[in-house]
């Protein structure tokens, strides 16, 4: 697969993307600092040559280590992160209960004010060594400040030279369309947002929606956390902390029948490939409609480097679609009643993109 332009930015980014959210997380193992540098360095000496992240991954200690890959090649990298979640002060809501690298649990409050933000943009210019950010994303709408608040004080930092591009993340249809317009004539860069074979929610409005405006989508969590990867069979038990262990998609019935999915359809594509299973579903997701970027993390060189392979892999159109096929119907159980089923979604954003691209013509 060939680079992309992410939107109508300017920017363009690799296929796969350097998600740097694990390398300040404690879910993944012991920590090793000195290999999650060694691992970013063989993703960018791979072609995955943009990296996504954000002051509150490890409270800092992702966009340092993202600082000290880049290095002496600055240049050559399309450097992604975030503002409006503060773990180091007390104003503004609590969003969420995080540890930090030393295990200690913090509370992490929504700060969207302008001067909040500009400090943000400050401190990660500092962590990351580098005198511009190519992307900055409002990670999470603050409920006490407007949107147009937060984008005001990083259009400034844009005409101020200490900002390329403004993106979004998680937002819903509603203030995707206003931050849109709060931006023009420039517009969204770009939003983020869950999607993989087991989240496909996107395809109901906001990937067309994107697509009609000419938003880049930068697409997180494509391996649901290992479970796409083919990585964690039924019988395992979840140690405690682990946060897979309360999600549904987890269940061991569940992951029995991902599993089986991924036996049918992907597992016999990889092997004819001469790819991994990670690889496979990995190239479906940047495949799909209106994705720009696909964001997969790594702390091991091996796995950077196989990440970066399966942005170079091209499925043909029935290798793509028996994939679809195969989690289209897909039943998990314990669903929540009333929403719709991903077959659903499937034919939905299949109808939604037809017509938009009849409008088009």
């Amino acid at each position: 697969m060939s680079d992309r332009a992410l939107g109508q930015s300017g920017l363009v980014i690799p296929p796969v993307v350097f998600g740097a959210y694990p390398l300040g997380g404690t879910n993944w193992g012991p920590r090793d600092d000195d290999e999650a540098v060694r691992a970013l360095t063989a993703a960018f000496d791979a072609g995955m040559t943009a990296v996504d992240t954000a002051p509150v991954y490890g409270f800092g200690l992702s966009e340092e280590l993202v600082g000290r890959a880049l290095r002496g090649r600055r240049d050559g990298i399309v450097v992604m992160s975030k503002v409006g979640l503060r773990w180091d002060r007390a104003d503004g809501r609590v969003a969420f209960v995080a540890a930090g690298p030393d295990g200690a649990q913090r509370e992490v409050r929504h700060d969207g004010r302008p001067a909040s933000v500009r400090a943000e943009v400050e401190q990660s210019l500092a962590r990351l060594g580098v005198e511009r950010l190519d992307l900055v994303q409002l990670h999470a709408p603050d409920p006490d400040v407007p949107p147009a608040e937060s984008l005001g004080a990083l259009v400034e930092l844009r005409a101020a030279g200490k900002v390329r591009a403004i993106g979004s993340s998680n937002l819903s249809l509603g203030q995707l369309r206003s931050a849109h317009a709060a931006l023009q004539p420039e517009g969204l860069a770009s939003e983020q947002l869950h999607y993989s074979l087991l989240a496909r929610g996107a395809e109901a409005e906001r990937l067309p929606w994107a697509i009609a405006e000419g938003v880049g989508v930068l697409a997180y969590s494509p391996l649901d956390q290992g479970l796409l990867a083919g990585a964690v069979p039924a019988e395992r038990r979840f140690p405690a902390g682990d946060k897979r262990a309360a999600r549904v998609t987890f269940e061991a019935r569940n992951r029995a029948r991902v599993n089986a999915a991924l036996g049918l359809a992907v597992r016999p594509i990889a092997e004819a490939r001469g790819a991994t299973v990670a690889q496979v579903v990995i190239a479906w997701t940047a495949a799909q409609p209106g994705i720009s970027g696909v964001l997969v993390g790594a702390r091991r060189v091996a796995h950077a480097v196989e990440n970066a392979a399966a942005g170079r892999l091209e499925l043909c159109a029935e290798e793509l679609a028996a994939i679809a096929r195969s989690f289209a119907d897909l039943a998990l159980a314990s669903s929540a009643r009333g929403k719709p089923g991903r077959g659903r979604l499937v034919r939905l954003f299949a109808r939604t993109l037809g017509r938009l691209r009849r409008s088009a013509t």
